[in-house]
């Protein structure tokens, strides 16, 4: 469940700046394929664009599972 809603007590807003062509391209990626094994790869990519949540960051690079709905690609990718 967490993977798809996150932890709703610690809400989380990205910044724009985070959205990098990379970050998105990653997340598109994982999302069409529905092979979330790049999830530490697009916390590199976050970071590298200035991210500094640990929520997120430990997030993708958390065990998972990651599945077609996880919270951070769906706003990396700006999905609702």
């Amino acid at each position: 469940m967490r993977d798809i809603f996150g932890n709703p007590f610690r809400p989380v807003a990205f910044a724009a700046a985070w959205l990098t062509d990379t970050a998105v391209a990653i997340a598109q990626g994982m999302y069409e394929s529905r092979d979330f094994a790049a999830m530490p790869i697009l916390a590199d990519a976050l970071q590298d664009a200035g991210c500094d949540n640990e929520d997120i960051l430990n997030h993708c690079r958390g065990p998972g599972p990651h599945v077609r709905g996880c919270w951070v690609t769906d706003a990396v990718l700006n999905k609702e």
